[in-house]
């Protein structure tokens, strides 16, 4: 007997009878976790009908360093582009604190009343050590994260900026397919990853503070001659005529640098993005530079040049990745970088005779 509560002597008493044992993981978790394998087809017809999750699933593979994830990504590239190319990209970056994803999400919450489809594309810094990222801009657009028309998508830098730049790239084709007509790019901050997201978009938009010291600090010449439109954020209650000093002090500097080859003189704006004030003078801003320069020709003929530019940056990391990779040039790294520690050659002399000795091998 099982209980003995539930002998003739205890007729007062009665014990049910226990549940076995039950599983602590859900049984059917497996089988919701598991993801219905698309084909190239498949992917390109949900990402032409606007369907986020499958647009999702591409930008993994995109993103994803496995051969054969990369080589369905490049598949669906392809056959996306003729559907690419009718948004506008815009690069967005300013020192860290900024509020660049505060302004994000106010630029895109104007731009989604106006009837726009939004895409945010954040480059997130990995960490050197873990080489882990927190990819938490989601949070920090409450309101854009709740529309529909938009899509945010955080992208861990992982310690090569150049290879998420290009897989970043590629992910605003899918975005465009997909029928979004406004891309926004945002940076780590102001740094080396600058250069590359500038040579991915339309117009380069940069973020500036004021009161925060020193104002010659954010009067950086690579910065600067880089940005299409300033803006100065906090432009409220006591901080309005700091910021307005400021704007004045930028248009000062602007002037001290060579005209642009778009022929657009850069504009300087205050504006808060907390309280949502002079987002429609920077969206205005924004619209003028579109019709300027597609009017004169810079618009197109910059694509054009940016199309180019990724292309030997393909060449140089598919030549890069096959040399790191070279069974018998590991090797030779080996042997090289013993007699490097060893003193018996110089770095440069190392490095000579095994780019010259892998030539043949790739």
């Amino acid at each position: 007997m099982e209980h003995p509560e539930n002998s003739e002597q205890y007729k007062g008493l009665k014990v049910n009878k226990g549940i076995s044992g039950v599983p602590t993981v859900n049984p059917y978790l497996k089988r919701r976790l598991q993801r219905r394998e698309y084909t190239a087809p498949e992917f390109v017809g949900g990402i032409l009908q606007g369907n986020i999750t499958i647009l999702s699933q591409a930008v993994t593979l995109v993103e994803s360093s496995r051969p054969e994830h990369q080589q369905l990504a490049q598949e669906i590239i392809e056959k996306c582009l003729p559907y690419a190319g009718k948004s506008v990209r815009i690069g967005i970056t300013g020192v860290p604190g900024a509020g660049k994803s505060t302004s994000i999400d106010a630029f895109g919450m104007y731009l989604i009343s106006k009837g726009r489809k939004l895409a945010v594309l954040a480059i997130d810094p990995s960490s050197e050590r873990s080489k882990g990222s927190i990819l938490g801009d989601k949070t920090r657009m409450e309101e854009l994260a709740r529309e529909k028309n938009a899509f945010i998508r955080p992208s861990p830098s992982a310690g090569s900026l150049g290879g998420v730049a290009r897989k970043t790239r590629e992910t605003i084709v899918l975005c465009e397919a997909a029928g979004f007509d406004a891309v926004f790019v945002e940076t780590v901050g102001v740094g080396q990853s600058e250069t590359a997201v500038h040579s991915m978009v339309d117009f380069f938009l940069l973020i500036q503070l004021a009161g925060t010291g020193d104002e010659l600090q954010g009067i950086k010449r690579g910065i600067m001659e880089m940005a299409d439109g300033i803006i100065i954020n906090k432009a409220d209650g006591d901080n309005v005529e700091k910021a307005r000093l400021a704007a004045s002090q930028f248009r000062s500097a602007l002037h001290l640098f060579p005209p642009a080859d778009s022929g657009w003189t850069p504009k300087v704006l205050t504006y808060s993005g907390y309280y949502k004030l002079g987002i429609r003078e920077i969206w205005d801003m924004v619209d003028e530079y579109v019709a300027f320069t597609r009017q004169n020709g810079y618009f197109s003929g910059r694509r054009n040049e940016q199309s180019k530019y990724w292309m030997y940056e393909s060449i140089n990391e598919i030549l890069r990745n096959n040399f790191y990779n070279n069974p018998a040039v590991i090797s030779m790294l080996k042997k090289a970088e013993q007699q490097v520690l060893n003193n018996e050659i110089s770095s440069f002399v190392a490095a000579k005779h095994v780019t010259d000795s892998a030539a043949g091998l790739l």
